[in-house]
């Protein structure tokens, strides 16, 4: 009985010291839509310590993230580690594609408006859903932030080969995945408080071949993985802000599974990673929890790896040519 006290009791102190290490710092997470994906996990590990959350919505999805969060139906996603429920301050629209609303081409407006209404009299441009348009809403409504999430991507061509990705579905993917991180960067710099942190999300496809991956999407994210580098420079000596990425191993997310083949994925890092075990969302979580926190303080440009150790590996261990030889493995 002694023992089970005893843990009880580290397990309370472990949970108090986690709720203070971001108490009084704000985060804004781009790219959340739903309750299961990277974006989503993040902002309750930094609930979960803390920091007050705001997140930025792709604005389709933003009716039914807003209406699912009003009805209750994320309430069990909710519940952090001291079984209280994360809390949402705001949500903002955001459309990461596009800085501001002159740079939305005209006839995507027209095409757009034409959707909603059936057909337009007069053209204004009214679009207020970009980083610079957001950046100056969080600033009016909170002053400042103090942790910045970068959870996009998007490849429309993601299903094809290199080969076959057509011109504009490559530069689309590097506008939606890497480019934004710059742009988000680039506004919420000047309203980030200094010593803040800014994080993205990256995969492996980065700086290995990964059959399926494509569109352009393995370049948009060697992108993001340079830009990390150059930006913890810039925005390091301008603003006492660092930058991060965390380069996440397969997940069951809905957006990973629009790609085809995460099942496989997963299946393949659960035989050859050097840790046999499915990741979880909550552990790249945490990970990022402590990057944005003062435990890190020292840690910028990096790329950190989350993903069981899949990385580290130079061949499949569950090929048949290893066969014979004594490679541990679960059961």
């Amino acid at each position: 009985m002694a023992v089970k006290s005893y843990d009880f009791y580290c397990i309370n102190v472990q949970s108090a010291e986690r709720q203070h290490l971001l108490a009084g710092k704000r985060a804004f997470i781009a790219g959340v839509a739903d309750d299961n994906g990277y974006g989503w996990a993040i902002a309750k590990s930094l609930a979960a310590a803390g920091a007050e959350i705001l997140v930025g919505t792709w604005v389709p999805a933003l009716n039914i993230f807003e209406s699912s969060l009003i009805r209750g139906k994320f309430d069990e996603s909710c519940i952090l580690p001291d079984g209280s429920l994360m809390e949402i301050t705001k949500v903002y629209p955001l459309d990461a594609v596009y800085d501001c609303p002159k740079d939305v081409p005209e006839d995507e407006v027209v095409e757009s408006v034409k959707k909603d209404f059936g057909g337009i009299d007069i053209l204004v441009h009214s679009l207020a859903n970009g980083p610079e348009e957001v950046a100056g809403s969080v600033k009016k409504d909170f002053g400042s932030i103090d942790i910045l999430v970068h959870s996009l991507a998007n490849g429309p061509e993601v299903s094809k080969p290199l080969l076959e990705t057509s011109r504009n579905g490559y530069l689309a993917a590097l506008s939606a995945s890497s480019y934004s991180f710059v742009s988000l960067l680039k506004h919420f710099a000047p309203i980030m408080n200094p010593g803040g942190a800014s994080i993205s999300l990256t995969y492996i496809a980065s700086e290995r071949i990964i059959p399926g991956y494509g569109g352009g999407m393995s370049s948009a994210k060697a992108a993001l993985e340079s830009d990390t580098q150059v930006l913890a420079f810039e925005v390091g000596r301008k603003h006492k802000i660092r930058v991060n990425t965390i380069s996440a191993g397969p997940l069951r997310s809905r957006a990973a599974k629009a790609i085809g083949f995460i099942d496989m994925m997963i299946d393949y890092s659960l035989a050859n990673a050097p840790l046999q075990k499915e990741l979880s969302a909550e552990e790249v979580g945490n990970a990022a929890a402590f990057l944005a926190s003062p435990l890190s303080s020292a840690i910028t440009g990096a790329v950190v790896y989350v993903d069981n150790g899949l990385n580290a590996m130079g061949v499949g261990v569950d090929s048949p040519i290893f066969e014979n030889l004594d490679i541990p493995k679960d059961k």
